[in-house]
């Protein structure tokens, strides 16, 4: 049986071959690189991929860079994409392509899923995923969930017995606290004595990533603050010393922790905080829209007081890879790594909380229309989890997709940054001028790309169809676009209790 992979963007099938073996093509790489520190980045996805190219337009030294992921049907495509000249994800920074197309000129930047490149390697940053398990669905609250490690573990494993001594093993990944000293450190220990080598003949270190898909992409990463830990001291000045060479440390400066249990705590803390902020909101979108407050114009009042200005907006949920997740793998940590009976139940109840929030969305819709939705013509506009990005993964607007769905309501999909929503396995319409003028019952903005924010072409667009209601769950529009669409359609926004 023959396996293939889809290209998620072009709709291309590449044929995956039975037996991954790329020696040649990954020593004719380096032999056109002769004299350059190698870089392999494990794992081609959202923080993967963009990495390498960051690593390959490295600020203070020159590297052949080797991007390595698995041989999957969800996988292979990147691989042949990037080295057919095509990169993988798209996004509105346009440093993304220059960058990418600077690596190509430089032929400094090769794709792989052959794991014989790590024994070539320098530094090996990882980059792979790390998923909870939630025992969940959208129609009940989390119930329960794991932290499941085994892939980790193979990644770190295929690295171990590959690599050769004195390579910096840099792990990017978002981990529960305690992977790199209780998970990394022995399974490289346990390669490296098997192959008769010296134990620690490696640096570890960690260094979590803050990437931002969106217009500033690209700067997340090269033009943003690093914090950073080793297992030990010269696993940590190792660690410095290469990210001083991809980083503008001039002018954000690096912080160095103690451990990597600290560092890797820095990072679910740091998202716990944000998801927690964003739960805190859920309650009071509702309080306003009772007490027929605009919850937005309060937020922005608060927002003058410079100890409050990250207060959030409400919103249709929490998406994307980090949030999701990681005040649970923090939670796990603290009872699986370091024995603790508690769990960090607040965290735990922010994300219930957050999962919850496409449903209140699709509740709100439901007071306007009852058990009318079926058969009704809807409009979705966007499906990514995220502005100006073509990120589908764990994006709340598949819950609501899913809510709608089980009306047997007939739903279309626009998104400028999405052809084809894999998790729905759906092809996405990315041009608005074929589904407008048209008739709609129902249009809701579920992203708020920039294509519809501030954009008077759209709301044109919008005025040229007929009557519909228009159901802004991410308070896109402004008191004057309202008013002006009010003026023919019927105009709702989450959080907005004033336009009742």
């Amino acid at each position: 049986m023959v396996n293939y992979s889809k290209d998620a963007i072009t709709g291309e099938k590449y044929e995956i071959p039975d037996i991954i073996d790329d020696k040649a093509g990954i020593n004719a790489f380096l032999a056109q690189n002769t004299g350059k520190k190698v870089v392999v980045v494990q794992g081609l996805g959202f923080v993967g991929a963009v990495m390498s190219i960051v690593c390959a337009n490295a600020l203070t030294a020159e590297y052949a860079v080797i991007g390595i992921d698995l041989p999957t049907p969800n996988s292979f495509w990147k691989i042949k994409s990037i080295n057919a000249g095509k990169f993988p994800v798209i996004a509105s920074d346009p440093q993304i392509e220059q960058f990418y197309n600077n690596s190509r000129r430089k032929n400094n930047f090769y794709a792989t899923c052959d794991p014989y490149c790590f024994s070539k390697a320098d530094v090996v940053i990882v980059d792979i995923n790390l998923d909870v398990d939630k025992r969940s669905n959208f129609y009940k609250d989390l119930e329960s969930f794991d932290v499941t490690l085994e892939g980790f573990k193979k990644a770190i494993h295929s690295i171990g017995i590959n690599c050769k001594q004195d390579v910096l093993v840099l792990v990017e990944t978002t981990v529960p606290p305690g992977t790199c000293e209780n998970i990394v450190k022995p399974v490289l220990d346990k390669c490296f004595a098997e192959r008769n080598l010296p134990a620690e003949a490696y640096y570890l270190g960690h260094s979590y990533e803050r990437v931002m898909p969106g217009p500033d992409y690209i700067d997340s990463i090269q033009n943003f603050y690093r914090v950073y830990s080793g297992i030990n001291e010269r696993s940590a000045d190792a660690t410095e010393h290469f990210l001083k060479t991809i980083i503008s440390t001039s002018n954000y400066p690096l912080t160095r922790l103690g451990n990597t249990n600290a560092t890797e705590m820095s990072k679910v803390l740091e998202n716990s905080y944000r998801a927690m902020n964003i739960a805190f909101m859920v309650e009071w979108s509702r309080f306003a829209e009772e007490a027929g407050v605009n919850i937005y114009e309060v937020v922005d009042a608060i927002r003058m007081r410079p100890t409050h200005k990250n207060i959030m907006y409400p919103g249709i949920g929490v998406g994307g890879y980090c949030l999701t997740k990681d005040p649970l793998m923090a939670s796990w940590a603290k009872q699986n790594l370091f024995g603790s009976k508690q769990s960090l139940g607040q965290s735990e109840t922010g994300v219930r909380i957050n999962d919850k929030m496409p449903l209140y969305a699709f509740q709100f819709l439901q007071q306007s229309f009852g058990d009318e939705l079926k058969q009704k013509n809807i409009l979705l506009l966007g499906v990514s989890y995220r502005s100006n990005v073509g990120d589908t993964r764990y994006s709340p607007v598949e819950y609501l997709y899913n809510y709608i769905e089980k009306e047997a309501a007939n739903i279309s999909l626009h998104d400028p940054y999405v052809s084809f929503w894999d998790e729905k396995q759906i092809a996405v319409q990315q041009d608005l001028n074929e589904y407008f003028p048209g008739k709609w019952d129902i249009v809701i903005i579920s992203t708020g790309h920039v294509e519809y924010k501030n954009n008077p072409s759209f709301i044109k667009q919008l005025m040229d169809i007929d009557r519909t209601f228009i159901f802004d769950t991410v308070g896109l529009f402004s008191k004057d676009e309202i008013q002006a669409l009010s003026e023919k359609h019927i105009v709702r926004v989450l959080g907005r209790g004033d336009l009742k």
